[in-house]
């Protein structure tokens, strides 16, 4: 097969449904991997950044990030940043930021404790006319997108037996065709396909019995097998997705306290990295059957030792934070090495995705946005910065701006918390 069709088949494999070019409708973009697939967007910024379209108060706290469907978009929200007992989905005007519903979701047992708080943090989901919402506690919503009324309803832990991950569920979603894919975690099975439009199981990888991490779904094709690849708590998975069967484990990175970053794949690799002096490693997915083998490529590779600010893909380099050294990184991913092709420490620790050829870099400790080349063949070339107009002031017990940057029709998305702003970043 042509090298182009088959990076074009891949792109189509790894999008769940059909979408305008302009939406961002679930975590980090149309096809999870935190790249918009926009152009005709400014190069450059000029001193003090893009013009802000608008500013919202969201009405609470928490670490979602918004997604974008035609000309609405959709967040979650707690109003109590401790206890988190009262959550909400919201919806909002994506021209102006005007409030258009905002409803109350289900709530499980137990405050946000051990050190939760903030809000809920799992990015919605929409599909069509719906939004798929998971809270911390594992409470599971499809709402209507027109106003927010609950189609059905329930509970990872009650209704799956799910574990609780030590800092709440944080997954995003996946709607993969009629399906709704998630991680409860836990023996009866670490992922779970529901009915998207009832809720009704279609099956559990009871083969497969890891606890939930914080890392999200992402569907490839191996040799013709559609599956799911994720992190568990323990290692890198990947479940059939007609029945749930475990297709393959590996476990050699050594993942500790808080497996966050969700993986990157194509056709034939899954990249996957975590924070606390994991690093990170590389693993080929290769037919064998009605299946898949799994080999390590390299693994406990410290170029680069993600926490929770995500990595893109660009070309065949990889571009990201690493805790490992206090720096953004950019190297070829297949290859890992010894050597960055480049790294610098001009901006703090924070989130990324990618858009015509940029890099949107989000520190998370002072709210400072940067516009970097994303080419290994210059060093962090950076074309524009500023800092966000306002942050949050209630006392973090824990935390910082933690919530990924949203590239939709032509606008940035950057939230804080109750603060969210739009800013016009389309070439005139």
């Amino acid at each position: 097969m042509p090298a182009r069709r088959t990076v074009a088949l891949a792109a189509v494999l790894l999008t769940a449904g059909s979408v305008p070019a302009a939406d961002w409708p679930q975590w980090r973009g149309p096809n999870r991997d935190g790249v918009s697939p926009e152009t005709g967007l400014l190069k450059s910024w000029p001193k003090g950044g893009p013009p802000l379209a608008w500013a919202a108060d969201i009405g609470g706290v928490g670490y979602s990030s918004p997604v974008v469907a035609g000309d609405r978009l959709y967040a979650t929200a707690a109003e109590d940043p401790d206890k988190g007992d009262k959550e909400y989905a919201v919806c909002l005007s994506a021209k102006d930021g005007r409030q258009l519903w905002r409803v109350p979701l289900p709530v499980g047992g137990g405050n946000y404790s051990g050190g939760w708080g903030s809000g809920p943090r799992s990015t919605p989901t929409v599909d069509g006319d719906r939004l798929y919402v998971l809270g911390a506690r594992g409470d599971l919503s499809c709402l209507s997108t027109a106003d927010g009324k609950t189609i059905w309803s329930g509970n990872l832990v009650k209704n799956y037996g799910g574990n609780i991950p030590g800092w709440g569920y944080s997954e995003s979603v996946l709607i993969d065709g009629d399906k709704l894919v998630c991680t409860p975690g836990g023996k009866d099975g670490t992922v779970l396909a529901l009915n998207k439009k009832t809720g009704e199981k279609v099956w559990q990888s009871a083969g497969l019995t890891d606890g939930a991490a914080y890392a999200s779904l992402i569907p490839t094709e191996v040799g013709g097998v559609r599956q799911y690849v994720t992190q568990t708590d323990k290692a890198a998975v990947g479940v059939r997705a007609r029945d749930g069967k475990p297709l393959w484990r590996v476990a050699e990175l050594k993942r500790a306290v808080a497996v966050i970053p969700t993986p990157v794949v194509d056709a034939g690799t899954a990249f996957f990295t975590s924070g606390y002096g994991a690093g990170c490693e590389l693993v080929k997915l290769t037919p064998d059957g009605d299946g898949t083998k799994a080999e390590v490529v390299y693994t406990r590779n410290k170029l680069l030792s993600n926490h929770h600010g995500g990595v893109v893909r660009v070309g065949d380099h990889l571009y990201g934070h690493s805790d490992s050294g206090g720096r953004w990184v950019c190297f070829e991913y297949k290859k890992g090495g010894e050597e960055p092709a480049w790294e610098s420490k001009k901006l703090g620790k924070g989130s990324v995705v990618a858009a015509d050829g940029r890099l949107y870099c989000y520190a998370e400790g002072d709210g400072t946005v940067a516009l970097v080349e994303a080419s290994p063949a210059e060093e962090w070339k950076e074309t524009g910065r500023f800092e966000i107009p306002q942050k949050t002031k209630f006392p973090r017990k824990s935390g910082a701006i933690w919530t990924h940057p949203v590239v939709a029709g032509g606008k940035l998305y950057l939230r804080d918390h109750e603060h969210l702003f739009c800013y016009d970043i389309a070439a005139k």
